[in-house]
C-alpha cells in the first residue's frame, strides 16, 4: 500500500498523505486475528469436535494429559509446530524479539537492525523499510535466501541494496545490548533487533520419551511418506517435522492423512515434490521445483531461458528513479523434450503469478507447452511464453 501511494502521483493522481499510523493497523489486524479464531471455534464446534485447550504431553503410545485430564485415543496426530530460534548469546533474549514480537511492536521503530538470511528476515526487513524505518540486515554468510535460485538471490539482494537496505555480510554477533550490536565492530542506535536466524520444532513438552517417536539430529520428529512416525498410532506434519515449513502444506498433509486413516483411501499421501513457494519481499519473488544449480547435478542436458525487463506498471511512475522494481523470469528445462524443472520469478505480482503456473510444472509442462500457450498481452506473465 505504501508503495502504491508512492507511486500514484506518476499516474496523475494528487495524493496527499499525513504519515502512516502503526497503531492503528496494529489494532485492525490484531481484530482481524480475533476474529478468524471465533471463526475456526465456531466451524469446529459446527463439525462437534470437542476442544480441549492445554499443553498435552504423552503419558504412554496411546494416552495424552491435558490438564490433568487423560485422553486416549487409536491415532494422536502431533502438529505443534516451530518456534523462532534465538542464538545463546549475552543479551540476545533481554534485547531482541522474533517474528513473534514483531506483531506485538506497539509503534514502528525508526531504525531498526535484522539478523538472519532466510525468507522470513528478508520479508520483515522489506516490510519495515518500506513503511519507513531504517533497516540494516545482519547476515551471518556472504548471501540470502540460500536455498533459493541463484537469480531469485541475486536480483532481490541487488533490488534491497538499491532501495537503502544496509546489507552486511559475513557478519557474526557476539553481543547484544540496549541499543546496539557488537559484531567485529560496535553498531549503535537501533530501537529494535529482531532475530530471524531459524526455526526449531515445539517438541520439548510433549514427553515424547514415554512414547518410541524418534527425532532426527535437529530434534524433528521422523516421519515416512504417510505421515506415520515409528510408533503405530502416531503421526505427525508441518514444522515438527522440518519439512517444507509452510501453513498450506501441514494443511494438505493432513487432508490426505485424514482421508486415508477415515476416508477409505488407502494410498492417500502428499507428494513433496513440486510445491511452489514465495518470498513477499520487495519485489515479491516466487518459486517451484529444482534450481538451476540442483538441476545441473541431477541431469545430463540443461538448458535455460532467462529474462530480465522493467514492468509496463512503472512506465509511468516517478518515485524511484533509474532505480524500478526488477523483474526476473528464469525457466529450468531438462532433456531433450524440454520438460520444465524449475520455475523462478521476480517482480510485482509473482505471487499470484506462480499460483497458476505451479499447476503446469505439477502436471510435467514442457518449454513447447508454455511455448504453445497464447500470451495474454500486456501482462508481464506474458514473458514465461514468450521466451525464447
Amino acid at each position: 500500500m505504501a508503495e502504491m501511494l508512492h507511486e500514484a502521483k506518476g499516474y496523475g493522481f494528487d495524493v496527499t498523505t499525513h504519515g502512516f499510523s502503526w497503531e492503528k493497523l496494529k489494532a485492525k489486524r490484531d481484530a482481524y486475528i480475533v476474529r478468524l479464531n471465533g471463526i475456526y471455534n465456531t466451524n469446529l464446534s459446527k463439525d462437534n469436535i470437542v476442544q480441549i485447550n492445554g499443553t498435552a504431553k504423552f503419558i504412554d503410545n496411546e494416552t495424552v494429559e491435558v490438564n490433568g485430564e487423560h485422553v486416549k485415543a487409536k491415532h494422536i496426530l502431533v502438529a505443534v509446530g516451530g518456534r523462532a530460534w534465538i542464538p545463546n548469546i549475552p543479551g540476545a533474549r533481554e534485547f531482541g524479539i522474533t517474528s513473534d514480537g514483531f506483531f506485538l511492536l506497539e509503534h514502528l521503530p525508526k531504525k531498526v537492525a535484522v539478523a538472519g538470511a532466510g525468507y522470513i528476515a528478508v520479508e520483515l526487513a522489506g516490510v519495515l523499510h518500506a513503511l519507513g524505518a531504517d533497516v540494516t540486515l545482519l547476515i551471518r554468510h556472504n548471501e540470502f535466501l540460500r536455498s533459493f535460485d541463484v537469480d531469485i538471490k541475486q536480483t532481490v539482494f541487488d533490488a534491497y541494496k538499491k532501495m537503502g537496505v544496509k546489507i552486511n555480510l559475513t557478519v557474526h554477533v557476539e553481543r547484544k545490548g540496549e541499543d546496539g550490536v557488537v559484531t567485529t565492530e560496535v553498531l549503535e542506535g537501533f530501537e529494535e533487533f529482531l532475530w530471524a536466524v531459524g526455526r526449531e520444532p515445539n517438541v520439548e513438552p510433549l514427553n515424547l520419551g514415554s512414547t518410541g517417536v524418534t527425532l532426527n539430529k535437529d530434534g524433528y520428529i521422523i516421519v515416512n511418506e504417510y505421515q506415520d512416525t515409528v510408533v503405530e498410532g502416531i503421526h505427525a506434519l508441518g514444522d515438527v517435522c522440518g519439512v517444507a515449513q509452510l501453513t498450506p502444506v501441514a494443511i494438505a498433509a493432513g487432508r490426505r492423512l485424514s482421508d486415508r486413516l477415515f476416508g477409505g483411501k488407502v494410498g492417500s499421501k502428499l507428494d513433496y515434490s513440486n510445491i511452489p513457494s514465495v518470498i513477499f519481499s520487495h519485489p515479491t519473488a516466487g518459486s517451484i521445483g529444482l534450481t538451476e544449480e540442483e538441476a545441473r547435478a541431477k541431469y545430463d542436458q540443461i538448458k535455460i531461458y532467462r529474462t530480465r525487463f522493467t514492468q509496463m506498471h512503472y512506465a509511468m511512475t516517478e518515485n524511484y528513479g533509474d532505480n524500478k522494481p526488477p523483474t526476473m523470469y528464469k525457466l529450468v528445462c531438462a532433456g531433450p523434450e524440454e520438460k520444465v524443472v524449475g520455475l523462478h520469478i521476480v517482480g510485482k505480482h509473482s505471487d499470484e503469478i506462480l499460483q497458476g503456473f505451479a499447476v503446469a510444472i505439477k502436471m510435467g509442462a514442457t518449454k513447447a507447452d508454455f511455448d504453445n500457450t497464447v500470451a495474454i498481452h500486456p501482462v508481464a506473465a506474458e514473458e514465461l511464453v514468450t521466451m525464447r
